[in-house]
Formats: C-alpha cells, structure tokens, sequence
C-alpha cells in the first residue's frame, strides 16, 4: 500500500506528535508514505476570500500526484474536504478543468482525471481493516474510555465520499478506537463543530463552541438502557480522541484560554490523535508517537497502563 503523505499546512507546525504517530503505526502496518516535497497548501485558508485561488491551489497538489500516480493520504479533514471537492468539480466540469489548466500551464502543470484522495482514518478502516488492526494489539488498553470528534469535514458532505460513513450519525472513528480495545463513550451533541472554522473572526464564539464540546465530553452520563432505570451513572473519560489538527488545536491548544475565560476546568483531559491510541495498542513507545509533544500531558492515561 503506497501513498502520497500530504501533510498541509498545520500539521508540521503545530501537530508534529499526529504526524510522527501515523508514520509509526503506518510503518507497522505495511503502509509506505510517500514524501513530495512540491506539495503546498491545499487551498483551503483562502476559500472563503477566493474559490478560484483556491481552486488552482487544489488542482495543483492533484496534478503533482497525478504525475506521481499516488492515491493521496491526507491527515486534515479540512485537506481531505477541499482536495476531494476540487478533484469532484474538475472531474466533471470541462469547461472549469480547462480553465484552471490554463492557469496551471504556467507552471507546465496539469490536472489529469483519476487522482483519488483518502483521510488516514478512512485507509485504516477500509484498506487495512479493523479485523487487521485487531490482530496487531499487542497492549490491552481495555481499561480505558475514550470520546472521539470526528470533526465536520471527514465525512461531509457524503457526497463526495462515497456514501462511506453516515455523517448523522458516524460510527467509523468509534469501530477504529473500539478495535484497539479501548471503549468509546458517545456523548451529546457529539456532531457539533469545534469551532475552529470561525477562530479567526470570532473568538469568542468559537471558544465558546469548543468549550461547550469539552462540557459534555467531561460530563458524560451513559443510560442503563438495558436495565431500563431513569438513574444514570457518570463516567470519567480518559481522553479525547481527534483526526483533525485544527480541531485538536481547538481542544488542546486554547485549553487555558477556554479555562480562563469561562472559568472552568477539564482537569487536563488529555487531547490524542487516533494513532498515538493505536499505536500505544500496537505496543510503540511513547517517544515514537511524540506523546512528549502533546500540550496537555496524558500522564494519567499512560500512568494506568504502566508506561509513566
């Protein structure tokens, strides 16, 4: 399995720990990441000033995999929604794909039908399969609950994938966690956006929206439906689990900021890209998934299986 690791812009600043950890686990998996080194900004920063700029922007990272003849693997829900929009719209509009390779013969580029795009999350789960990530357990992590976000961009529209997820109602990320062992608690308003969209333009909103997420992660109630009681039992959860950097950002970078502002506190509930958990079942060393890199500490978490 070979792919073209497009990393965008985020992830080598400011998520270097989701990175080395996908590098890790797709080592272990068989899976070889491609470098190119041409690769540039998606386009996404710029769609809501210019849809052509943005456009171009998209076509050009496509062209480049195009030449490479590499399905491309992105990290960033954001990436992955704007490159798989683009290639759509190009894929279907003549008049659209001449016009934007006009614009990409400048630089002897050109768009070429037939690029594919995958999120890493969306790879695990149906190139490699959970039954495969189920044999490369090597560390029991059933002790511990985790919550996931998938984040708005991964599986919508659901158009443009193929129908490959339910974006009302979401179970991939959830099967992906639960085959390393651990338990995923769902929550309310689990679909709700981090806020990150808006972060630029409106703060507040958006650390508000962010910490109303936070709110109902750390406060989680599950039903004893089985048991058809009205009581319900609070349940502490170890972690977050992300695939997205922007929403990790939100989550785990304006922790502080959230807490201080709202005067709340999460008691450092740890923020964790989904292959630092599947990779601490495969039995990798924290090291090698940049658990040292993440902004709050999982202590706790890797206290509990021995590791700290």
């Amino acid at each position: 399995m070979k792919y073209a690791l497009f990393l965008g812009c985020t992830i080598p600043v400011r998520s270097q720990n989701y990175e080395m950890s996908a590098r890790e686990v797709a080592k272990k998996l068989g899976i070889d990441f491609v470098d190119i080194e041409d690769f540039s900004c998606c386009g996404f920063p710029v769609k809501s000033s210019s849809v052509e700029a943005s456009l171009v922007l998209a076509a050009r990272n496509l062209a480049i995999a195009a030449e490479k003849k590499l399905t491309i693997c992105t990290l960033c829900n954001a990436c992955t929604g704007v490159l798989t929009e683009a290639n759509k719209e190009l894929n279907e509009n003549k008049a659209l794909r001449e016009k934007v390779n006009d614009k990409l013969g400048s630089i002897d580029k050109e768009f070429k039908k037939g690029v594919k795009i995958r999120h890493f999350s969306r790879i695990l789960y149906e190139d490699v399969g959970l039954e495969k990530l189920k044999e490369m357990v090597k560390r029991d992590l059933s002790s511990l609950k985790v919550s996931v976000h998938y984040g708005c961009h991964y599986e919508r529209p659901k158009e443009l994938y193929d129908d490959f997820d339910d974006p009302e109602n979401p179970k991939s990320l959830d099967k992906l966690v639960e085959a390393t062992g651990a338990r995923s608690i769902d929550y309310k308003d689990k679909l709700d956006c981090c806020g990150g969209a808006i972060l630029g333009v409106q703060e507040d909103i958006a650390l508000e929206m962010a910490k109303n997420k936070l709110d109902n992660i750390t406060a989680i109630k599950l039903e004893m439906a089985k048991h058809k009681l009205d009581n319900v039992s609070v349940k502490k959860v170890d972690a977050l689990i992300t695939q997205c950097p922007f929403c990790s950002i939100m989550y785990e970078d304006n922790r502080r900021k959230i807490e201080s502002k709202f005067n709340v506190q999460y008691n450092d509930l740890p923020v964790l890209f989904y292959p630092q958990l599947l990779g601490l079942a495969m039995g990798l060393d924290t090291k090698q998934l940049g658990f040292r890199l993440n902004k709050i500490k999982a202590t706790g978490l890797l206290q509990r299986l021995g590791l700290e």
